[in-house]
């Protein structure tokens, strides 16, 4: 079952008003932010300057109105071909519209227009990371590091990158970096899949709990303890970590799938068949067909 990732996103202001709040990707998960003023779409600033159209794709944003505030950014590239954040706050509209290489062509016309500006790097490396373009990725995400090496996001991206293409020794390094640098959750859980990767179960475990100790509400790292308790026999603190991460996500379907399991192992036969079909009518409703199929097979041979 994949694992989900959290990945805030943060949009950053024009000089004309300041920096309005400054991004930490991506992907999951470690965005550090300023208290964003509230603003109007009445004319804050002239739009028909390049800033005024920046400032006015910031406010679409805050009111979340993704497709116009992308319009106001590319008008604003338009009139200023040279407005880094212009393109900066497009590549992050078209990242959460789900264009990825609309996305991280704006980021790279942001580093043309700013070399040392190490926040693109880092978003422009993990857009690459989600269109899988991993080499790449990495290229990035090192600039990222080397112009600010205080940057927990780029080596939390790198971690997952190193994870994606099987070096567990470059990921646990990167990750860990992360966890110091920014005392993110989302560091913490991929440390324990790291781990996990590596056999290395007590590290896991420490990573794990340590995630959800961060945030008592992390569905998937919850889950993830479940299944390794699960494994070790420990059915019923795995059960009180399924518990958890269904409580911590309703509608997270994988909890309820390993309840099953252990309901079953318990002989709880009644009990086993109602979060089993919870957990296929969620894996349907979310069109994950193959697990949505594996809970039913194992709804099947409940007794």
């Amino acid at each position: 079952m994949s694992n989900g990732d959290d990945r805030k996103k943060g949009w950053v202001g024009s000089a004309m008003v300041g920096t309005l709040l400054w991004l930490v990707l991506p992907g999951t998960a470690l965005a550090q932010s300023q208290v964003l003023p509230t603003l109007s779409i009445d004319a804050q600033s002239d739009t028909s300057t390049p800033e005024g159209q920046l400032d006015l794709g910031l406010q679409y944003i805050q009111q979340g109105q993704i497709e116009p505030a992308i319009v106001a950014f590319r008008q604003a590239v338009t009139l200023n071909p040279n407005l880094t954040l212009a393109h900066y706050n497009l590549g992050l509209a078209l990242r959460e519209k789900g264009d990825l290489q609309g996305s991280a062509t704006a980021f790279y016309q942001a580093i043309q227009t700013e070399p040392s500006f190490a926040l693109a790097y880092a978003n422009l490396g993990a857009a690459l990371l989600e269109g899988n373009n991993l080499d790449l990725a990495v290229q990035y995400l090192q600039r990222s590091i080397e112009l600010d090496p205080q940057m927990g996001v780029g080596y939390y991206n790198l971690g997952l990158v190193k994870r994606m293409q099987g070096d567990t020794t470059g990921a646990i390094t990167a990750l860990q970096q992360a966890l110091q640098l920014s005392n993110a959750p989302e560091a913490a859980y991929h440390l324990g899949l790291t781990y996990l990767q590596q056999g290395d179960v007590p590290k896991a475990i420490q990573a794990l709990q340590q995630a959800v100790a961060m945030n008592p509400n992390y569905a998937e790292a919850h889950y993830s303890l479940g299944t390794i308790l699960y494994q070790q026999g420990n059915l019923s603190e795995a059960l009180n970590a399924f518990r958890r991460s269904a409580e911590a996500n309703r509608n997270y379907p994988n909890a309820y799938y390993g309840a099953g399991l252990v309901f079953i192992h318990q002989g709880q036969y009644a009990e086993a068949r109602q979060v089993l079909q919870y957990a296929r009518d969620l894996f349907a409703t979310q069109g994950n067909a193959q697990w949505a199929s594996s809970a039913a097979q194992l709804l099947q041979q409940v007794p």
